[in-house]
């Protein structure tokens, strides 16, 4: 059973990807990597690829790029890697917050069990 407004049909994937199931080594693209054009859409552009980078004209991350199109976050990094490679996209990961020193936590709650 499909889902309602998707076309996940083999044909229309294989198709969009060239063939391809997988994209190539050392894409960094997971869920929540911020992609971000580098340029606007040009004639002739697959209509995905053109669809990415008006998506992307703020930082967007990989799987909401995907919700949006409608296509499996797989077939979304195939798409993205292309972009990455022609240069109209860059694509960084969100910032990580620091782990704090654990000695520095100790003291915390050392503190806060003095008073």
């Amino acid at each position: 059973m499909s889902r309602p407004g998707r076309d996940d049909s083999p044909d229309r994937l294989y198709t969009l990807t060239g063939g391809r199931s997988r994209s190539g080594p050392g894409n960094p693209f997971d869920l929540v990597t911020l992609v971000v054009a580098e340029g606007a859409p040009v004639p002739g552009m697959q209509s995905e690829h053109a669809a990415i980078l008006r998506l992307t004209e703020r930082p967007t991350a990989v799987v909401e790029i995907a919700a949006e199109l409608k296509l499996p976050v797989s077939i979304t990094r195939i798409l993205l890697s292309d972009l990455l490679a022609a240069g109209r996209v860059s694509a960084r990961h969100p910032r990580q917050a620091a782990v704090p020193d654990p000695d520095i936590l100790e003291q915390v709650l050392v503190g806060l069990r003095n008073l």
